[in-house]
Order: C-alpha cells, then sequence, then structure tokens
C-alpha cells in the first residue's frame, strides 16, 4: 500500500483541491476562495495528502490565539475509507497545537455519521447543534469540540507565523 504524504498545501494544489472540494460538497468553495485563503488570511492553514504525486485530499483551519476552527476536509471518493481522512486530521490538529492551539472546533453535517466517527474517534465531543446550518438543503450540523489536543513539538518553526 503506497503511503500518503501530509504537506502544507500551496498554490500548485488548488486545482486538484478545488475538483476535491466540487466532487464532496453541495456548496463548494471556489477555486479563488481557496487561492485568497492560501495568499491573504493570515489566520488559515492548509495541508494536503498527497499519494504517487496526486493531491488526494486536503483539511484546512483558521486559528486565532489559541483557538482553532476546521473549515474543511475532503478525500476523493477513490481513496476514502484507506485511513487518509485520518492521518490528515491528525497531522492538522498536530499543525494547530504546534501554532498554539489549545481546542479546535468543526461543524459537521448530522448525516455524515462515517465524520462523526473520525472525529469522535479523535477526541472531539458534540456540544451542540446549529439548526439549517447547511444552505443546500438546511440540514443541521453538530458543532463538535476538541480539547485534546496532541502535545505541540517545542521545535516546530514556520516563517509566516506572527510572532511578537
Amino acid at each position: 500500500m503506497d503511503e500518503a504524504l501530509i504537506r502544507p498545501m500551496n498554490a500548485g494544489d488548488l486545482d486538484a483541491v478545488t475538483a476535491i472540494e466540487a466532487a464532496t460538497f453541495a456548496r463548494p468553495w471556489s477555486r479563488q476562495s481557496f487561492q485568497q485563503e492560501l495568499e491573504r488570511n493570515v489566520a488559515a492553514r492548509y495541508l494536503v495528502a498527497e499519494k504517487n504525486g496526486q493531491v488526494v485530499g486536503y483539511a484546512g483551519a483558521w486559528i486565532i490565539l489559541d483557538e482553532s476552527h476546521i473549515t474543511n476536509i475532503a478525500i476523493t471518493e477513490a481513496e476514502r475509507g484507506k485511513g487518509i481522512g485520518r492521518k490528515l486530521t491528525e497531522a492538522l490538529m498536530q499543525y494547530l497545537s504546534n501554532l498554539g492551539a489549545s481546542y479546535a472546533t468543526l461543524e459537521v453535517r448530522v448525516s455524515n455519521e462515517r465524520a462523526q466517527h473520525l472525529y469522535k474517534s479523535l477526541g472531539f465531543v458534540s456540544v451542540g447543534k446549529r439548526k439549517r446550518y447547511y444552505e443546500d438543503n438546511n440540514e443541521d450540523a453538530f458543532l463538535m469540540v476538541c480539547q485534546n489536543m496532541p502535545d505541540a513539538d517545542p521545535d516546530f518553526e514556520e516563517e509566516r507565523t506572527v510572532r511578537e
């Protein structure tokens, strides 16, 4: 089995990420939205999963001080169920912890039991419901939070991290 490589997203990944987004979500983000996240949003961090030189998934979050919010996680349909989503989510949580996040939040569709199971297995708990959160069909979302973030890597450094 070929192992997925997890790395920071870059501009060269935008077409692949946009295609995965469009194939996964009813109201997908545009290529321009992802480009703005990479180029202009200092709070945004995105990772991709790459297998055999092809982007097969991505995950992103916003981080402000010790708060982080996971914005999107998606894996190509052909690669689902192979542990890539778990590996990508774990890497994102480590990244957020390294940047100072003490917890992470996310919303997940009430009907997306597969994702809920993954998040619960990673320490997320449901803390509420957002009524009619998803605009495509007015489906509710569970608001989930994880306060058991991985320990920060003391040797982590990132050039774009703002320091006083």
